[in-house]
């Protein structure tokens, strides 16, 4: 499966690092040069979590900011609560 979040579509990005030589202008050099680039990947922070989607429990790969924006309807953790009390249970 994708490295995606099914909430806010975060996936791997790519770009570059760049290696640089010499002396910075304002500490009295001639000020730096790259000297090679390199490609590198930006992954995002994806968790598999339990979530409820369409009244469903599934499990989703989800972004850890979905999850700290409170994009994500976690599942309670006992299945009993999903299930409406008997009315001739309390007498």
């Amino acid at each position: 499966m994708p490295r995606v979040c099914e909430f806010t579509g975060r996936r791997t990005e790519v770009g570059n690092t760049y290696s640089y030589r010499g002396k910075a202008k304002y500490l009295g050099g001639v000020g730096i040069k790259i000297t090679g680039k390199t490609k590198r990947k930006f992954k995002p922070n994806i968790q598999t979590v339990n979530a409820v989607v369409d009244g469903q429990v599934k499990r989703v790969k989800a972004s850890t900011k979905a999850i700290k924006m409170g994009l994500i309807i976690k599942p309670l953790k006992r299945r009993y609560a999903y299930n409406p009390a008997v009315e001739g249970a309390e007498s």
